[in-house]
């Protein structure tokens, strides 16, 4: 009767599959867009639908480089705008949940109008902060409302959740409040800190995009949603497709940016980034 034996995993061969495994979660989504692609561009084909309704990817792809000053331009003015929204709601939010965790009684006065701050569709308040704010400001505060929620809402989930037992030891050896949050409480909700961040980076370039289309409506703003409109009441729909594409990728890098920095920040320590290649 023979018996089975389980031969061990060489690192070789662990690394050989760990590279396997990478190559497979980069190959795939790309397999998948050049067949998107090479499919879009045969139902354009095939019907002859003409460029001012669907335009093939090629004539999208030449639209871009020719047109890519004035697009660059664009993008820069868009990602310009999301940053310092970004930047606003990252040290807004944690600030707030730092002040929140330390007085109960704040949080209980002024949670609820962030909460209420969130679920009003920010496509609404974005003409009337165009009244009273100039026009600049009233952007990046689009931008800021959309990405503020998310990082106070993460950043208090995670100092709300440490381990009580390591919070009753802190408390046994006379650790100040400070101490405790500095040594116990930051570290532990970094995580969903950096989780708040990578939600809040693209939520900052819909608000930008968001408030740009606003601008744009009274005939003002230069971003990439203004060159949408502008392409939209000329016919332009390769110059759109464009414009929508750079978006696209904006939105990617900004969120691949920012899970690299997660990733870099836990990768010795959590178990969020250890297990990633498993």
């Amino acid at each position: 009767m023979s018996e089975l034996q389980t031969q061990p995993i060489s690192a070789e061969q662990a690394a050989l599959d760990s590279r396997t495994l990478r190559l497979v979660r980069i190959l795939l989504p790309v397999v998948v867009l050049a067949a998107g692609i090479a499919v879009w561009d045969l139902v354009v084909r095939i019907n002859d639908i003409p460029p001012h309704i669907l335009p093939a990817p090629g004539a999208v792809f030449w639209t871009l480089i020719v047109d890519w000053p004035v697009l660059s331009q664009s993008l820069m003015t868009t990602l310009t705008t999301t940053l310092e929204g970004f930047v606003a709601a990252a040290v807004g939010g944690i600030a707030l949940a730092l002040l929140f965790n330390q007085s109960k009684w704040l949080e209980y006065s002024l949670f609820p109008y962030a909460v209420i701050l969130q679920v009003t569709p920010v496509i609404a308040i974005a003409p009337l902060l165009l009244i009273y704010l100039p026009q600049q400001a009233a952007v990046i505060v689009c931008a800021w409302i959309v990405g503020f929620f998310p990082v106070l809402s993460n950043t208090a989930l995670g100092l709300n959740s440490v381990d009580r037992n390591l919070a009753g030891l802190f408390r046994l050896y006379g650790a100040s409040r400070l101490q405790t949050l500095v040594h116990l409480k930051l570290p532990s909700a970094l995580p969903y800190i950096l989780g708040g961040l990578r939600i809040a980076g693209g939520l900052s370039l819909i608000g930008a995009v968001v408030a740009e289309i606003a601008a744009g409506s009274a005939g003002a703003g230069s971003g990439l949603a203004y060159r949408i409109l502008e392409s939209g009441y000329r016919l332009n729909i390769p110059r759109m497709f464009a414009a929508l594409l750079l978006l696209s990728a904006a939105g990617i890098v900004i969120y691949g940016l920012l899970a690299l920095t997660s990733h870099l920040v836990l990768r010795r320590w959590h178990e969020s980034a250890l297990g990633k290649e498993n």
